[in-house]
């Protein structure tokens, strides 16, 4: 029988999908990108933007809760939990990216760390289930994604997460429920209409909302299908649909169970090294290239001697920052990580701070910066490249290039390095113990037998807080 639509395929493959067709990439990779992404929400808890977020979410009381990372003492229905560990795991632009460009565990993790906890005690959720769900989510994102051209480039116009993540979620969290065919189709539709936030809103606080706000918005749409909410059935198919965030929307109806490949199996996602926008990436590592021309071993950079630097990379507005004034315009500054890599050889999360924004040193070297958008440079992860001249005021000048960086997928992280990373990030919010049983969970993810283990390990008492303003 012929399927009536591309929403109803979606549904049939959400529904169908089990345990046996999840293969060993698959599981290496999604286990690799759950932990990272608990590593970074950890570390994100410590933000201003979460502490303003769970604070407001403290209004809402349930007779059901859920664990927030890290946070002992603060419990929300599941919605909001959803909402707050999806706001950390992105408050700092820490998490995993995926091309088609978006970010793909914040909107899918959280939603099904917090159903584990809140779901009556029996039947049990396995760390198998919590995969499945988990990669279903991630599988509608990259399906998504493939529905349009202008998706593989970097974005203009809105913000990918908010838009798929939000539909990730609702998937992830139609698995994880148990909801039919009917019910995931209408999770989807009811998503659709949860969906969407601008770019305007990038390097800014409300940013990491936009992941948080797909997390909680596709459990939501999964909570209102199952209390029979309709929406249009033909939700993905429509130009007034899904295809109204797409000029060129081309949705395809999925292939049926039998022949279904993952699209995880073909397409690793890119770990972050710091917290930063991806594109930069490809700037600190050419920066740190050109910057072994300059000094010699831990001498200091000889900023007066620098007349001019030039960065050729792509045409991004939103990443194209001359004077960023706060963290999250940092965030966002091909000139700021270019001079702060320059300046101490390499950036970690305290290249952030505002103090360290504001270096003289810093600002000095901003006004030297300029930027040139090579034609064949084009806005794309998968493609782009960074080209980093400095002219010296004797006339000698330095160029470097970067292809690929270290934690792209065509040069992954290695596992000790994903692993330090994670334990870097979430020993300031939990104890050394917490942090290396969660390693070895994750590491066993397809083993464990009650998948809510996570959620209690996230609960161990954290280390003495040292008294400091936050990230």
């Amino acid at each position: 029988m012929m399927l009536k639509s591309v929403t109803e395929s979606f549904a049939k493959v959400i529904h169908g999908l089990k345990v046996g067709h999840l293969t060993d990439r698959v599981i290496q990779r999604s286990k690799r990108m759950v932990l990272d992404a608990l590593g970074v929400g950890l570390l994100g808890t410590s933000t201003e933007v979460f502490h303003k977020v769970s604070g407001y979410s403290k209004i809402y009381s349930s007779n059901v809760s859920s664990t927030v990372w890290g946070q002992p003492e603060l419990r929300l229905p599941p919605t909001y939990a959803a909402f707050v560990n999806g706001v950390a795991i992105h408050s700092m632009d820490f998490d995993d990216t995926w091309y088609p460009a978006t970010h793909p565990s914040g909107p899918v993790l959280p939603v099904l760390m917090a159903l584990s906890e809140a779901l009556p005690p029996s039947p049990k959720y396995s760390g198998l289930d919590l995969l499945l769900a988990f990669n279903v989510g991630i599988e509608v994102q990259g399906r998504l994604l493939r529905f349009s051209k202008e998706a593989y480039d970097i974005p203009k116009r809105f913000h990918p997460p908010s838009v798929v993540g939000t539909l990730g979620s609702a998937a992830a969290a139609s698995k994880f429920l148990g909801l039919s065919v009917t019910e995931c189709q209408e999770a989807l539709a009811i998503a659709v209409s949860y969906a969407g936030a601008p770019m305007a809103n990038a390097a800014t606080q409300t940013k990491p909302l936009h992941v948080g706000n797909a997390a909680r918005h596709g459990l939501e749409a999964a909570f209102l299908a199952m209390l029979g909410l309709q929406g249009n059935k033909r939700v993905l198919d429509l130009e007034t649909g899904f295809g109204a965030f797409y000029a060129n929307y081309s949705p395809k109806v999925l292939p049926d169970l039998e022949s279904h490949t993952w699209l995880l199996d073909k397409q690793d996602v890119a770990f972050k090294r710091f917290p930063a926008h991806l594109a930069t990436h490809w700037v600190a590592d050419t920066a740190a290239s050109l910057r072994r021309h300059l000094v010699s071993d831990k001498a200091p950079l000889p900023t007066d001697r620098i007349e001019r630097i030039v960065l050729r990379v792509p045409d991004v507005q939103y990443v194209n920052r001359p004077f960023p004034s706060s963290e999250h315009e940092a965030r966002h500054s091909f000139q700021y990580v270019a001079c702060a890599t320059l300046l101490d050889g390499a950036i970690t999360v305290p290249a952030f701070h505002k103090h360290q924004i504001n270096r003289s040193q810093v600002r000095q070297l901003l006004g030297k910066v300029e930027l040139e958008h090579p034609r064949d440079n084009l806005p794309n992860f998968n493609s782009l490249y960074c080209e980093m001249s400095v002219t010296l005021k004797d006339g000698a000048i330095f160029t470097e290039r970067s292809d690929t960086f270290y934690g792209h997928w065509r040069k992954p992280l290695s596992q000790k390095d994903l692993q330090e990373k994670f334990r870097a990030n979430s020993c300031r919010m939990l104890s050394c113990h917490a942090v290396e049983r969660l390693l070895e969970t994750v590491g066993n993810l397809e083993d464990l037998e009650d998948c809510s283990v996570l959620t209690t390990l996230l609960k161990e008492p954290s280390p003495p807080k040292i008294a400091s303003k936050s990230i």
